[in-house]
């Protein structure tokens, strides 16, 4: 009688396994195929921590429960909501995917990674999560978790900063991707290689031991796990000094305007920026204001504490006159007076919230 050899599990089938028992499923948007609450967790979970987005999560979710929802709402209601989240790109984005899927596909989201590219703000791993996880498609995921996790599995060295070498790893992921069972195996797969990158395979001091695939992970083997992936290209960082107008009026109310599509802060409320003191006095023309120089006297305006904000390629070097007015300033762009309970809900920049709430 011969003997029935066992295959051995190939890495597909190894993750799915692990993943039900040792991945994460308390996620409020996983356990769920509803391709609006995924999309949704998958644009806030770009560049952002999973303790960040769940409180973000749920505010928009008990604001807009729906696709339609959120592709009704003004976008200054929903650049106020994803205010303090940063990245406000993606807010915009989000915004503008709504309305998009509500006319050009009747409000449900199309089931394919192909046809979801063609939605704003949605990449090429954001849909495939979302085909993967909804629609159980065989298509790939490439966060910088899943990047960690094969490029160490495969010991693959080529620089991926180079457009060919991380083209090649999308072929090798396609190919390790589940072939059978596709209907539970891909949202599985899919989940485990977000779950093992953020939880064992992380970028320093990986939890090697309780790896499920390091019995057969090139980069284990070599002893150094820590050296992959490989990108050499690193970001070109500048600075700019801005002039940032803090203008009140006697009701306490404070001047913001909105700025451009474009640019730092794009469509979000802002102090009015200036290039330089001079232009901002300039504007200001400081025909009504006087400065007192007594010392029993508070000024009518002051500096305030240069401050720094850092963005992902630049350095914000920010100066603050703050000033009392008894008239809108001459300014550039439109803006208006806001009360303290307003602007608390409008879409402002993380600096400009906390310059706003310490100095009023």
């Amino acid at each position: 009688m011969s003997k029935v050899v066992k295959a051995t599990p190939t890495f597909a089938e190894t993750m799915v396994s692990w993943q039900k028992t040792h991945g994460r499923n308390h996620l409020p948007w996983q356990n769920t195929q509803d391709p609006y609450r995924v999309w949704l967790s998958e644009i806030m979970l770009q560049q952002t921590q999973v303790t960040t987005v769940l409180g973000y999560y749920a505010k928009f979710l008990a604001h807009f429960p729906t696709v339609a929802e959120l592709a009704a709402a003004p976008q200054d209601q929903v650049m106020g909501l994803w205010s303090g989240l940063g990245y406000y790109s993606r807010a915009r984005n989000l915004h503008q995917c709504a309305q998009d899927v509500m006319t050009r596909f009747g409000g449900v989201f199309p089931q394919t990674a192909q046809e979801l590219m063609t939605l704003p703000g949605i990449g090429r791993s954001t849909a495939a999560a979302v085909a993967s996880f909804c629609f159980s498609e065989r298509v790939a995921i490439m966060d910088g978790n899943v990047k960690r996790v094969l490029t160490r599995f495969w010991a693959y060295e080529a620089d991926l900063s180079v457009s060919q070498n991380e083209k090649t790893l999308w072929e090798k992921a396609e190919a390790a991707l589940p072939s059978r069972q596709l209907k539970t195996a891909m949202p599985r797969y899919s989940q485990a290689l977000m779950d093992l990158g953020a939880t064992l395979c992380l970028p320093r001091k990986p939890n090697c031991p309780s790896c499920p695939v390091r019995g057969e992970c090139k980069a284990y083997a070599l002893g150094s796990p820590e050296k992959f992936p490989v990108k050499t290209r690193k970001l070109k960082r500048s600075s700019e000094v801005l002039w940032l107008l803090l203008a009140l009026n006697k009701k306490g109310e404070v001047w913001l305007e909105k700025r451009p599509a474009t640019g730092i802060w794009a469509s979000l409320y802002s102090l009015p920026v200036f290039e330089s003191e001079e232009a901002l006095k300039k504007a200001l023309s400081f025909k009504e204001l006087k400065k007192t120089r007594k010392l029993s006297e508070e000024p009518e305006w002051t500096l305030l504490p240069t401050f720094k904000h850092v963005l992902t390629h630049k350095d914000l070097h920010c100066h603050v006159m703050k000033v009392m007015l008894n008239q809108a300033p001459q300014t550039p762009a439109q803006g208006a007076w806001w009360a303290q309970n307003d602007w608390k809900v409008l879409g402002l920049p993380t600096p400009i919230r906390h310059l706003l709430s310490n100095s009023l």
